[in-house]
Order: C-alpha cells, then structure tokens, then sequence
C-alpha cells in the first residue's frame, strides 16, 4: 500500500475507536435504533440533495446501506445497550476482518497469501485473550448482537468489492440516505412513540454531539474512506487495518468511561497490532530472506 493510503486507513480507524465512547455516551439520553435512525438521517442530509447517484443499481446501494448501516449499527447500539462494555464491543467487532477475509476466498476467489492468514490467527488470539476473561457486565445476548453486527459488516464488504467503481461519498451518502427510512419505522414498531417523546423531553448538546460526531467524521469521512480503500486493494488487505479499532476503542474507553484497561487487554492490543503488522509488511519481509534461502 501507498504511504498515504495507510494514512487514511488510520484515519478512518481512529475515527472508528472512538466512535465506540461515542455511542456509549450518546445511548444515555437516546434509545438504541431512534439513535441508529437519527446518525443516518444526518449522514444523508443535506449532501444527498447535491451529491448524484452511484453509477450503480439500486439494489447494491440498497444492500450496502442496510448492511453496512442498518443492521451492523442496530445491532451494535442495541448490545451495548444492554450492558456489553464499548471497549470490548470494539474488539469484537473486528471478526468482520475474517469472516471479511473468508467470505472473499468463497465468493470472490481470493487468496490471501501465508503471512496474511498468519497475521490473522495471530490478531485472533488476542481476541480469544479477551474472551478468556470477559467481565461480568457483558451479557451473552450484548455479545451475541455485536458478533451479528460483525458478520453485516463482513457482508457489506463484500457488497463493496461487488459494486466496484464508484463515488465513495455517494455510496455512503446513498446508502445512509436508503437506510434512514426502514430504521425510523423499526424504531417507531419496537421502541414507540413514548420513547421518541421522552428523548426529545431530555435531548442535550451530549446527544446532539454524539449524533454529529456519527453522522459526519464516523459515517461520511470514515466510510467514504474504507469503500475507496476496498475497490483498489485487496479484502485480506484492508480489513485487517480494522484490527487497530479495538486497540483505540478500549483505550478511550479506558481513559473517558473508566472502563479497566486489565494487563490482558494491553496483552491483546499488542497481539492486534503484531497480527496487522504481520499482514501489511510480512511478505516484504519475507522476500528478504528468499534470496538467501536460495543460495
């Protein structure tokens, strides 16, 4: 990859990290899908009154929009509010990075190379390090929501390497725009009108920051980034960059929401982030030693 592609990989990575304090702080005053609802409804407007769209059909932004936006983030909003700790919820929904992986060797016929799936194994074992020792507030159905958020992920990826070429901004900005009305209406069937009106009751600048940061920085700069970076490389390439999410999500977490950073959580970080060095300059490296392996 090119120095500066790297850089926005990191860009939109970081952005992520945080993003998980976010939704803990913004979940306080806002019920779980109104706020799904409400961070799309943003991320579309006004941009989709000016932006085109994709030169693409319907039926790809549509699946982009409700996997990558609707169903991940309903999913995700929903198990942390039932008591899954962010820091943790950043970890686990990195898994998207290989079922990602997986899912482009069965459809799209990729192969990752050795380093790649070394990489990846290493990267999971800091993951099962943290499930070894999760903590008692996180609930088997919290987790369970944030792994389904995970694999929707994983399938809008795929969605993303299926549609190819496209505007970036528009697909996000499109996709955001399709997701919004489904999401109002799941809001409206499961948490009702009661629960609207008590948000508008209490809503704040806490709130209202915490739906800006998601609309703009997280959805329309972070997004647009990772569709770019998914048509011009690789899946086994670009979604293990999202390995460094759960090391930025549990140390802001750790720092905003007093949530412990354990001895074992630095240990796994440090396992993410062997993992994803591995991947990006394994094969590098291993080209070193080629030529003196052969002489």
């Amino acid at each position: 990859m090119k120095p500066t592609h790297i850089l926005a990989a990191l860009i939109a990575v970081i952005t992520w990290g945080i993003n998980f304090v976010v939704i803990k702080i913004g979940l306080q005053g806002l019920p779980p899908v109104l706020f799904t609802a409400s961070r799309f409804i943003f991320s579309a407007l006004p941009l989709v009154f000016f932006v085109s769209f994709p030169k693409t059909s319907w039926k790809w932004v549509a699946a982009y929009g409700m996997f990558q936006f609707a169903f991940q983030f309903t999913l995700l909003f929903c198990g942390i509010k039932l008591g899954f700790p962010a820091g943790l919820a950043s970890l686990v929904m990195q898994l998207q990075a290989f079922i990602t992986m997986g899912l482009a060797v069965v459809i799209m016929g990729e192969k990752p190379q050795f380093v790649q799936v070394l990489g990846a194994l290493i990267a999971l074992s800091g993951m099962a390090l943290v499930a070894m020792h999760l903590e008692a507030q996180a609930t088997i159905i919290g987790f369970l929501l944030v792994v389904a958020g995970a694999v929707c992920w994983s399938i809008a990826n795929i969605v993303t390497k299926k549609i190819g070429v496209v505007n970036p901004l528009a697909m996000v900005v499109w996709g955001s725009a399709i997701a919004s009305p489904p999401l109002l209406l799941a809001s409206y069937l499961m948490e009702g009108m009661d629960a609207w009106q008590a948000a508008y009751a209490q809503l704040n600048w806490t709130s209202i920051g915490a739906i800006a940061y998601q609309s703009y920085p997280n959805t329309i700069v972070g997004f647009g980034i990772w569709s770019w970076l998914m048509r011009k490389y690789p899946a086994a390439t670009i979604a293990p960059f999202t390995l460094l999410v759960p090391v930025v999500g549990m140390l802001t977490a750790s720092i905003v929401l007093n949530e412990t950073l354990f001895w074992w959580k630095i240990c796994a970080g440090l396992l993410v982030l062997g993992g994803l060095a591995c991947n990006q300059f394994g094969l590098r490296i291993w080209s070193w030693f080629k030529p003196a392996a052969s002489t």
